[in-house]
C-alpha cells in the first residue's frame, strides 16, 4: 500500500491558500452514525447535511483536506454535464432532461448557499458567467442550435450567442469564430473553498481525520466498521466520496471499476504585465473551447490559468505540460515569452455514461462520485443527496442513480484505450476536424 499522507500538489491554489487548520489522524476506535470516506467537496458537504439532520458523522481523509480533485481543479462552477441536455432528451425524453436540468442548476445554488451560510469568503466566488468559444463554424453552429433548443424546450434564457468580434473582444484571442455565453456559471479558489467547508464541518462538532485512509470495511451486526491505520470507526452507514481516487486503498474495490481516472493538467503563468492584463480576458469570465481535447482558461490574480485534458498516467507528465503550453500560446500568441510559474495535475473521475452518480451500493454503503470534470458545484450538491441516501431516503436523482453506475468493460485495458482515443482526438484537433 502507498504511504500516507502524500505531499500536496504544488499549485497556484496551494501558494495562495488561506492557512487552514490541520486535523490529526484517527488514533483510536470511535463510533458514529455515519462514517464518510473522503474529505473533498462531496464528503464535507455530506457531513454538513448530516449535521443539519442531527446525525453524528466522522470524516476520514487519506491525505489532507483538498489534496485530491477538490484542491487541484480549475475552480470552474457550472450547471452542466458532459452530455448536453438536448442529447439527454433525445435518449431519455424531455421530462427526464428537465429533471436533470433542475438538478444541475440546484447544484450551483447549493454551492452558493454553502458559501453564504458558512461565510466562506476566502473562496472568492463570483458568478461571472462562462463563455464557450467555438474554434470552427461547425462547432459554433452546434452550440447555437443547442442554445436555441435550451431556450425553446427548457425555458432557459441564461444563454446568448456572441459573434466572432465579440468573442475576440472578450478573450483577446483571434482563435475563435464565435461563442455562446451562459450567465449561470462562475469561478472560485477551489482549495480555499474546500478549507472553508472543512472549517464549517468542525464548527458543527464533526471530527475530521487527515492521514487516515480507509483500508477495509468490516460488516458487523447492526452496522459497519471502517478500518484505518491508527483506529476504526463503527457506524450504521458509510458514504464513499473518493471520486477519481477511489483506487487508493482496497476499501474502494467495489466501486473503482466503475470509474476511469483521467489526468487533467493546469498551468498558471507569472503575473502578466498591465498591458496584457488589459488585453486578455478583460471580462474575467470562465472560458472553455469546443475542441475534442477541451481546454479552458481564466484570469486569476493577474495570471493566465490554462487547463485541459491529456496528462496521461498516474503522475505528472513533461510532455503533457509542454502540449498544454503550446495550446496556450496558440490561443494567446502574446504569451509566447511569458514564463509559467505553476503547473500541476489531478485525476478526473470519468464514468461509462459520462454522468455523475449517487445512491446506495448496498444496505450499508452509499456513494457519490464520477463528476467527469464538472464537479465543483455538482459534488457540493450530491454530497447532500448521498447523506439522504445514507439515512434511508430515496431522493429523485433521475439518471444520476446507482442503477446507471455500471462497471467499465475490459477495465484492465482502460489506460491503453484512453491513450489511443485521446491521441486520435489530438490528431483530429491538430488537423482542424
Amino acid at each position: 500500500m502507498a504511504a500516507f499522507p502524500k505531499p500536496p500538489a504544488a499549485s497556484l491554489w496551494a501558494a495562495g491558500a488561506v492557512p487552514a487548520g490541520r486535523f490529526g489522524p484517527l488514533d483510536r476506535d470511535v463510533q458514529a452514525d455515519v462514517a464518510i470516506v473522503g474529505g473533498g467537496y462531496t464528503g464535507l458537504s455530506a457531513a454538513l447535511a448530516l449535521a443539519g439532520r442531527g446525525e453524528r458523522a466522522v470524516v476520514l481523509e487519506a491525505n489532507a483536506i483538498g489534496w485530491g480533485a477538490s484542491g487541484r481543479n480549475g475552480g470552474v462552477v457550472s450547471a452542466k454535464y458532459r452530455p448536453s441536455f438536448q442529447a439527454i432528451a433525445s435518449r431519455h425524453g424531455l421530462s427526464v432532461a428537465k429533471r436533470m436540468h433542475a438538478i444541475a442548476y440546484q447544484s450551483v445554488e447549493t454551492l452558493e448557499r454553502l458559501i453564504a451560510e458558512h461565510g466562506i469568503t476566502e473562496a472568492n466566488y463570483a458568478r461571472v458567467g462562462q463563455l464557450k468559444c467555438a474554434h470552427k463554424s461547425a462547432t459554433l453552429a452546434a452550440a447555437v442550435a443547442d442554445s436555441e433548443w435550451m431556450r425553446r424546450e427548457m425555458g432557459d434564457a441564461s444563454v446568448s450567442v456572441l459573434s466572432r468580434e465579440a468573442v475576440a473582444a472578450e478573450t483577446g484571442s483571434q482563435d475563435f469564430v464565435g461563442g455562446v455565453l451562459s450567465t449561470k456559471a462562475g469561478g472560485l479558489h477551489p482549495l480555499n473553498y474546500a478549507s472553508g467547508l472543512a472549517r464549517a464541518v468542525t464548527d458543527k462538532g464533526i471530527a475530521i481525520h487527515e492521514a487516515s485512509p480507509a483500508l477495509r470495511f468490516h460488516r458487523e451486526a447492526g452496522g459497519i466498521r471502517v478500518e484505518t491505520p491508527g483506529g476504526s470507526v463503527r457506524a450504521r452507514q458509510v458514504i464513499v466520496a473518493t471520486n477519481g481516487y477511489t483506487d487508493l486503498t482496497g476499501a474502494g474495490a467495489p466501486l473503482r471499476t466503475r470509474l476511469i481516472p483521467f489526468r487533467s493538467a493546469i498551468l498558471a503563468t507569472e503575473p502578466l504585465s498591465d498591458n496584457l492584463r488589459a488585453a486578455l480576458l478583460p471580462s474575467r469570465r470562465i472560458y472553455v473551447e469546443t475542441r475534442r481535447m477541451m481546454r479552458w482558461f481564466r484570469m486569476v490574480d493577474g495570471r493566465m490559468v490554462f487547463g485541459g485534458r491529456g496528462a496521461f498516467g498516474r503522475s505528472d507528465s513533461e510532455a503533457a505540460f509542454a502540449t498544454l503550453r503550446r495550446a496556450m500560446v496558440r490561443t494567446f500568441p502574446a504569451l509566447t515569452d511569458t514564463p509559467v510559474a505553476y503547473r500541476w495535475s489531478g485525476l478526473v473521475g470519468m464514468t461509462l455514461d459520462a454522468l455523475p452518480h449517487v445512491g446506495r451500493l448496498d444496505g450499508r454503503v452509499s456513494f457519490a462520485m464520477g463528476y467527469n470534470g464538472a464537479g465543483v458545484a455538482m459534488s457540493s450538491h450530491l454530497g447532500g443527496l448521498a447523506a439522504a441516501f445514507a439515512l434511508g431516503e430515496s431522493p429523485d436523482v433521475a439518471l444520476l442513480g446507482a442503477g446507471g453506475f455500471q462497471p467499465v468493460p475490459f477495465y484492465g485495458l482502460r489506460e491503453p484505450v484512453i491513450r489511443l482515443v485521446a491521441g486520435w482526438y489530438q490528431f483530429l484537433d491538430a488537423i482542424g476536424r
